[in-house]
């Protein structure tokens, strides 16, 4: 199928002509006649564009029409888009009272015959250019398509099963080769080694450096890892800050070249590192030496993995002879198309449609790209014939060179819905390797005009999900990124895919499609602003300004503006609300932005408007509830009732007209509503029938302690009742005593949080909370039991259940036997439970039920600041068979036996210990120890005061890769035995004062990768490199740090990873209550180590 651009162009001319606003301001004008005429010629021209646009490539005067005729289809779409936007003026002077001077200049009799004369004269100059192109397209014979070939959307019932990149096939031997080129110290004679991995496009090169990157093995063997997609052009200044962001997850301050490599220096002298540079093009080598110069510094063992299609560039850039990365094997190659192309990866029953499927993939080379995308193909097609009819006309029609995969890739587009066609050559204006973020691509996708809808309940944002979905499902989108309940953020496009998007969108079209979308990464005047009028959609994201152009105004086509990350804008032109077409107005992370234009409400065509991290907004302004076409609004601020411009801020009544409002809504400032606790019924949030994720915020103060101000807020949340079809629930700051009851009606929530609600003492039942996943109460002064009823909830699918600084907090809820016996009802499905500061909460108890009845699926298990806890009930650890990762910290008065931890947790790979009294070593009568699992790898011993040596049931656990201790200063010895460790890669000890000597059996840790010793006065003397006594104990490893500091910070933040305080504050970031940037979880835990 050939590229139907012009086709969907002329499409949306000829609804446009048809719509009734077009054809009342035709009646206006007196040029419904010629309108008429416009839309006959259109649709003419239409009717031979398909098979024009095939013959283009064939015919140089085919081509030369097409050419002819795109222009003046832009030309038209232009005209009408005048029209529109006239008529959205006309609709916003007539309901503004205060411009009644210049709605009566606007309509006066002689402006109208002015304007009507001029759009007259431009309607018929535009209908005689297509009239003439109409009537060339006789000799050329085209045939008649009326509409654009169809193909079936692709279901599958399990999205979450087909994202590309989480399951790696066949790479296994790939990844031990590379690995064991990354652990040689002595690859040569540099610091730094370089190592080109170097393949066709398509066959695995990227996939195998992730698959290298992320092993764990991998991650612990270098101090530091980066990672840099390079592509084209090679430039150094780029790349440096690319690692500089890898490293430090923000982007520089400054963006000049000798700030920026004296920082880059700065991160990686030093220290053994692994850089990965992903697709290099580069061939010049003084170009690379730059880069090269800088990298430099590292320690010996210091990594570089280049991926490259280009054996010259292996050749310039490698200290190694590259590493090939080869296709899959025949065997490997079924696998994975039998993953893609078959329900459930299963291979089917029939026979033949096996045979055929096999003799397919022969045509794919074995290269995993052209293996998906012929299954993402496949996978909707369920008969022989269908198999058939692709594998003989269509397969093999292709001409193919070996090692080229690319018509391959053409046959997946070809065989894509022709609206898909336009979706997907839009994404050719992304950079490649770009993240790009899902739901602005799909308002980039209405702005250009690509998605339409045929029934008036169907959202333009539906229907744009849906048309990701079928890309992403046919792999022209990979490496999706998930958020933390699940929901699809970003993608990217494989860089073959990429270049297939470029040569379908043809340099002419992707020349009118940068017209359409002007991207500016610096700050910009007025006179450039305005010099693109026919603007579609503006991104100055990051782009360091500090103030938007106040002709920003006259950018009238404008449909998307995006002005996020922006910290320094403090407020918007008034201009902008002239916008009259803008759909989406994305302002997140502009920190500085004080206020909103009061004249917001102009902008009436407004779909989104997002604020999130907004964080110096102080209201809205007032009247936003005209903007009825509004469907994403992700703040809502109250501002303060008492001040003389409150008669211009918004309230709660201004959400009313809002119903069409989907996805995230967080109302902050609820305590500015509390005298007045009626006005949130105005809201109406009941009839928000679309909205997934509402967070209610009060700003909780001391004062707030009275009567009066608990019955408010009481009567304010009983006000905001949400519909039933909410799935998050968060409420921060509420000042009530008891939540209302509409809360237990959710029965569709997913997630539920509750914080700082400092008098908050009962919820209600949470029985009917059948979907509940993840359940986060925090701060909860009051709060004693969390269900008052006997409420059975053993069939929740709870998964994470984080209970934090909760005082008072005794148990899930009481018995009828006693006050003070804690009770959890048995969760069958909880992988992850967090104990925070819960001081009044036993988890031990004397009853033959044991607290927490069902633990089998848990995986993570992280108690901290229990004060009375002394053990783990063994009803706790019998039930814990799938524990992975268990922390215990500053439980003061825990004695933990190894023993029975190894006895019973099978599954058991991390454990961290912290601020505990007692780690007790346990023998048999014999002797003889409870061996641990097979699966323990990582240990962290912090703050045990009596700690003398290491438990000796660690003595056979082969499979220990990490230990860590610190802060143990009773610890006088390491045993001999653990040169028996022989998977240990990783050894810290930290502040471990009366530690004086290391044991012989240090000699026989040969796997022994990175050993650190810090603030252990003798023990650093006796390990000085070349002279101290233990030196020729250690000489063997690679990464030896003997002194200095930055242990605590380094340590503390693997600890964060090893629990999910990660989850905590992912789900933070994206619900509003924490700073994208913020580090704060990393920072609590450095204060406590």
């Amino acid at each position: 199928m050939a590229e139907p651009a012009l086709f969907h162009t002329a499409a949306s001319i000829i609804r446009s002509l048809g719509s009734l606003a077009l054809q009342e301001i035709g009646l206006l004008w007196s040029f419904k006649d010629e309108l008429q005429k416009l839309e006959d010629t259109v649709s003419t021209i239409q009717a031979v564009l398909l098979d024009a646009e095939e013959k283009q490539a064939q015919n140089l005067a085919v081509k030369d029409w097409l050419w002819k005729l795109k222009d003046a289809m832009y030309d038209a779409d232009d005209l009408l888009d005048d029209f529109s936007t006239q008529l959205l003026q006309r609709q916003v002077m007539t309901r503004d009272k205060k411009m009644a001077k210049e709605v009566r200049i606007f309509f006066s009799k002689s402006n109208q015959l002015l304007y009507g004369f001029k759009m007259g004269h431009r309607i018929k100059a535009v209908r005689a250019r297509l009239d003439e192109i109409a009537t060339d397209r006789i000799k050329f014979d085209f045939n008649e398509h009326t509409t654009a070939t169809q193909f079936e959307h692709m279901k599958r019932q399990d999205t979450h099963s087909f994202v590309h990149g989480e399951d790696v096939i066949g790479r296994e031997d790939d990844k031990e080769s590379v690995k064991n080129l990354l652990f040689d110290p002595n690859m040569n004679e540099k610091n730094v080694s370089i190592i080109p991995i170097v393949g066709i496009g398509g066959q695995g090169r990227t996939t195998l450096a992730q698959y290298v990157y992320n092993d764990e093995e991998v991650q612990r063997h270098f101090d530091l890892s980066m990672w840099a997609c390079v592509s084209d052009p090679f430039d150094v200044k780029t790349i440096v800050v690319k690692l500089i962001e890898s490293v430090t997850k923000e982007r520089p301050k400054s963006l000049e070249m000798d700030p920026l490599q004296s920082e880059l220096r700065a991160k990686i002298d030093g220290k053994r590192y692994l850089l990965v540079l992903d697709d290099v093009w580069n061939e010049n080598r003084g170009t690379w030496s730059n880069l090269e110069k800088l990298l430099g510094g590292g320690l010996r063992g210091s990594k570089v993995l280049i991926t490259t299609r280009n054996e010259k560039v292996a050749e310039i850039t490698g200290t190694v002879s590259p590493y090939p990365s080869r296709g899959l094997s025949k065997n490997n190659s079924w696998n994975l198309f039998k993953k893609i192309a078959f329900k459930d990866g299963e291979e089917p029953n029939n026979p033949k449609l096996v045979e055929i499927g096999r003799e397919i993939i022969q045509k794919c080379a074995q290269v995993p790209l052209a293996i998906r995308s012929i299954g993402s193909l496949l996978y909707c097609k369920n008969s022989e014939d269908d198999w058939l009819y692709f594998k003989n006309p269509e397969l093999y029609k292709i001409t193919q060179q070996e090692n080229d995969i690319f018509p391959i890739l053409k046959l997946s587009y070809d065989h894509l819905s022709s609206h898909l066609n336009q979706c997907f050559a839009f994404c050719s204006l992304f950079p490649k390797d770009y993240e790009i973020e899902m739901e602005v691509l799909i308002q980039l996708w209405i702005a250009q005009g690509f998605l339409h809808s045929s029934y008036a309940n169907r959202h333009l944002e539906d229907i744009g999900r849906e048309y990701f979905m079928d890309l992403l499902w046919r792999s022209f989108f990979q490496d999706v990124q998930r958020d933390i309940v699940g929901e699809i953020e970003k993608c990217k496009m494989h860089d073959l895919i990429h270049d297939l998007a470029q040569s379908v969108a043809g340099f002419d079209d992707a020349f009118n499609l940068n017209n359409a979308v002007l991207q500016l990464n610096k700050p910009v005047s007025n006179t450039l602003i305005s010099s693109f009028k026919c603007l579609c959609a503006l991104n100055l994201s990051r782009s360091s300004i500090q103030k938007v152009p106040n002709s920003i105004g006259k950018l009238e086509h404008l449909r998307f503006l995006d002005l996020s990350r922006n910290a320094d804008i403090k407020l918007l032109p008034g201009s902008i609300t002239k916008l009259q077409n803008l759909q989406t107005l994305i302002l997140y992370y502009c920190s500085g932005l004080k206020e909103l234009p009061k004249d917001t409400i102009n902008l009436i065509t407004l779909r989104h408007l997002g604020l999130n991290g907004c964080n110096s907004l102080t209201d809205m302004p007032h009247g936003l509830g005209k903007l009825t076409a509004l469907q994403a609004l992700s703040l809502y601020i109250l501002g303060k009732k008492k001040s003389s411009l409150s008669k211009h801020k918004g309230g709660l009544g201004d959400l009313d007209g809002l119903d069409e409002l989907r996805g995230d809504l967080w109302i902050k400032g609820l305590e500015q509503s509390r005298s007045s606790p009626s006005e949130a019924r105005a809201a109406n949030l009941e009839r928000k029938q679309h909205l997934r994720h509402l967070i209610l915020g009060w700003d909780l103060k001391p004062s707030d302690e009275s009567d009066k101000a608990i019955a408010n807020d009481e009567q304010l949340l009983q006000n905001l009742r949400p519909h039933l079809n909410l799935k998050i629930l968060v409420i921060i700051g509420y000042a009530g005593v008891t939540l209302c009851s509409w809360v237990s009606l959710l029965s569709n929530l997913t997630c539920i949080r509750i914080a700082n609600c400092k008098w908050l003492q009962h919820i209600p039942p949470m029985d009917r909370f059948s979907f509940l996943k993840r359940l986060y109460l925090e701060n909860l002064s009051e709060l004693e039991y969390i269900s008052n009823d006997g409420s059975d909830v053993s069939s929740f699918p709870l998964k994470i259940l984080s209970l934090i600084n909760l005082p008072k907090l005794r148990g899930w809820r009481k018995t009828r036997e006693t006050d003070h016996l804690p009770l959890f009802p048995p969760f069958p499905s909880l992988s992850h439970l967090f104990i925070s500061n819960c001081p009044m909460m036993s988890l031990t108890t004397s009853s033959s039920s044991s607290p927490l009845s069902d633990l089998s699926k848990l995986k993570y298990l992280y108690l901290e600041e229990l004060e009375e806890l002394e053990y783990l009930p063994l009803e706790w650890l019998q039930n814990l068979t799938s524990l992975e990762t268990l922390g215990f910290w500053n439980c003061c008065k825990m004695r933990i036996s190894m023993s029975p931890l190894f006895q019973h947790l099978t599954s058991l790979e991390n454990l961290c210990i912290c601020c505990c009294k007692e780690l007790i070593s346990n023998e048999n009568e014999d002797g003889t120890h409870c061996l641990g699992p097979t699966t323990f790898g990582h240990l962290a011993i912090i703050g045990v005061p009596n700690l003398v040596s290491l438990p000796r049931e660690l003595r056979d656990v082969t499979t220990l890769q990490g230990i860590q201790i610190m802060d143990c200063p009773s610890l006088v010895s390491l045993p001999e035995w653990i040169g028996d460790l022989t998977s240990l890669q990783e050894l810290g000890v930290v502040n471990c004062p009366n530690l004086m000597s290391l044991p012989e059996g240090m000699r026989r840790l040969t796997s022994l990768r990175r050993l650190t010793i810090a603030e252990c006065p003798c023990l650093e003397e006796r390990c000085e490199q070349g002279t101290g006594e233990d030196w020729p104990k250690i000489a063997h490893v690679p990464n030896f740090q003997n002194g200095g500091d930055g242990y605590r910070k380094e340590w503390g933040a693997s600890l964060i990873r090893q629990t999910f305080e990660e989850e905590l504050k992912a789900f933070g970031t994206k619900y509003g209550y924490i700073d994208a940037s913020s580090d704060l979880a990393d920072n609590q835990i450095c204060a406590k180590l």
